[in-house]
């Protein structure tokens, strides 16, 4: 195994690599250039490393994150079972958390045509201190912001309602884009 590199494999292609997204002989290449070269070895061991943190994370609710189907199609294929709540646009939703769910899902149907950066408030009844989760991802074709909150806390919860308001900037300055409620009720079983 060499410990100099003269090809190292980029950060697309390793990751690539990770989630078998490459086709049969690039992945064949990577393969072989994996086992022969120690700093690229370290690097897929490292990326490595880090995908199974997140996935820990994420099985124990401490993530937040933005999401788009791929990520959630990769979650529920790794495993996990998904919570997917869809509210539309200004609306509301009964919510609970069960026992065996590892990811909570909030698909927020908005109008994200001319949208060039985008917010949340996150306002919880339980204590009354909005959140600004800032400049998030979207596509703004998708017509939703699919957000996946940190699903432990839910899980704790009592009673509770909580407000997500989607505040947008596009050419006009910042705007009210629109407000999703979830009344949460803890899980009861039988």
């Amino acid at each position: 195994m060499t410990t100099r590199c003269s090809a190292a494999l980029d950060d697309a292609t390793l990751e690539a690599w990770w989630l078998g997204d490459l086709d049969a002989d690039a992945a064949l290449r990577a393969d072989e250039h994996l086992l022969g070269c120690a700093t690229c070895a370290q690097r897929a061991e490292a990326l490595v490393a880090i995908a199974h943190g997140v996935r820990d994370a994420m099985r124990v609710g401490a993530v937040r994150a933005v999401a788009g189907d791929a990520l959630l199609e990769r979650l529920a294929a790794s495993g996990l079972r998904l919570r997917e709540y869809r509210v539309p646009w200004n609306g509301s939703v009964n919510c609970t958390v069960a026992p065996d769910d590892d990811v909570m899902v909030a698909r927020l149907q908005a109008p994200l045509a001319g949208v060039t950066r985008l917010d949340a408030v996150v306002t919880r009844s339980v204590d009354g201190t909005p959140e600004r989760l800032r400049d998030l991802p979207f596509d703004p074709d998708a017509g939703e912001v699919v957000l996946i909150p940190p699903i432990a806390p839910i899980r704790a919860l009592g009673r509770s309602t909580s407000r997500i308001e989607l505040v947008a900037q596009a050419d006009d300055g910042w705007r009210p884009l629109g407000t999703y409620t979830f009344e949460h009720t803890p899980w009861r079983e039988g």
